[in-house]
């Protein structure tokens, strides 16, 4: 386990976008060090954000996320965003040859049209 680094933490906040904030204090905190969320929420005052915002911004992503048996948030497989789509899918060798089924996750920015290749066959879209 790696030991809190504070200002490390604080200058990672610092560059990070309000929205990718507001996930880390909503979506992901749980697992998060206590103080690295009360520096997220003092950031995210500082950038006149207020507790109906963070509430706001919480409800909108608790109905369109992904989460794992135990609660987890899933992140897009393609960024850091939660995964708001499950797609299934071939591992392809070469991007061509089908070695094995897998499922992606996809948020909002990288989610393919349901109508394209990605689709499995039979499949539903969640």
């Amino acid at each position: 386990m790696f030991a809190f680094d504070a200002q490390r933490v604080r200058a990672n906040i610092e560059r990070a976008g309000t929205e990718d904030l507001l996930d880390r204090l909503t979506v992901y905190s749980p697992g998060m060090e206590e103080e690295a969320l009360v520096m997220i929420e003092r950031e995210l005052r500082k950038r006149g954000l207020t507790s109906a915002d963070i509430a706001a911004h919480a409800g909108e992503r608790e109905v369109s996320i992904h989460r794992l048996p135990d609660g987890t948030a899933v992140r897009c497989s393609y960024c850091e965003r939660p995964a708001t789509a499950e797609l299934g899918g071939w591992y392809r060798l070469w991007g061509l040859v089908p070695l094995f089924r897998r499922h992606q996750y996809f948020c909002d920015r990288h989610r393919p049209d349901i109508q394209t290749e990605h689709r499995p066959a039979g499949g539903t879209h969640k």
